[in-house]
């Protein structure tokens, strides 16, 4: 598989950030663009939800609003939070249709907003944190401590059969025929091998063997990064945990397209990297 955004032109501008009055020069330059997220995490889009919708900054430039994404061949684009006003679309739905480099731009504008709405005080003491870089790091006056934002690891796993058949699985409160491969968190104190092997094991009483590391994608609900792999089961009688996982089954790529054009089962949107693993395995580009 490739990178997850392998063509993006964002430059996130690691060392200009650094510079306030720097950041603010961009804020005023005419060729500015702001882009909202609202408190539903859907990022300003036009009528049909398939573009972004973006607008030119007005007012002075403040630092504890404005988030320097960063420039696309020197054009600054920008985040802000914002009412739930105008058309907005979901990342799910933008991150299939959009360029790569404005599903980057609106990824990373979603990651700085929620942060900056649940992180606003130091985790140690408790004081107001001011926000500096651009909306890249909050400093605390009275630890004199930089805060960062905060990225949550999880795995997600394309299990193969010795016949090379798919395991999905169906989590519950999902609609009826949704599937996907299995996910989870990373636990404190576990590598990614670890946390893959405990998940697996866990919803769906299998063991592998020949796990191998196959991408990554920025997530923000809310603050996710969500790596893949591939893996071999050691058998193939799954015990479901039936609370996380109702149920799930292995699947060869020519069932999976009758099940699918049947309305029987429905895959993951585009925008994941489920869906890039599974077309993976589709198209016979997947191995263990």
């Amino acid at each position: 598989m490739e990178p997850w955004v392998s063509t993006s032109r964002l430059e996130r501008a690691l060392d200009g950030r650094l510079d306030d009055a720097w950041v603010a020069g961009l804020w005023a330059e005419q060729t500015a663009k702001v882009i909202g997220v609202d408190d539903r995490s859907n990022v300003s889009s036009d009528d049909t939800g398939d573009r972004l919708r973006w607008i030119t900054p007005g007012g002075p430039y403040d630092p504890e609003h404005h988030f320097l994404i960063g420039t696309v061949e020197g054009q600054p684009w920008f985040a802000v939070a914002a009412t739930p006003e105008g058309p907005s679309a979901s990342l799910r739905q933008l991150g299939g249709v959009l360029p790569e480099t404005e599903a980057d731009i609106a990824t990373t504008a979603v990651a700085l907003v929620n942060w900056h709405r649940v992180a606003p005080y130091c985790g140690q003491c408790g004081t107001l944190t001011q926000v500096r870089e651009g909306g890249h790091m909050r400093w605390c006056e009275n630890c004199q401590r930089a805060r960062f934002p905060r990225t949550d690891p999880a795995v997600i796993v394309a299990i193969l059969d010795e016949s090379g058949r798919l395991l999905l699985g169906h989590h519950a409160g999902w609609d009826p025929t949704r599937v996907s491969i299995l996910a989870g968190f990373v636990e404190a104190g576990e590598s990614l091998e670890m946390a893959v092997h405990r998940e697996i094991r866990e919803e769906s009483g299998l063991e592998l063997s020949a796990l191998r590391y196959v991408g990554s994608q920025p997530w923000p609900f809310p603050r996710s990064l969500m790596l893949g792999f591939v893996a071999r089961a050691v058998g193939a009688e799954i015990v479901v945990d039936g609370a996380e996982i109702e149920w799930a089954n292995f699947y060869t790529p020519d069932e999976v397209e009758r099940l699918v054009e049947s309305g029987e089962l429905t895959l993951p949107l585009r925008s994941s990297i489920a869906s890039r693993i599974i077309t993976a395995w589709r198209e016979g580009r997947l191995r263990a």
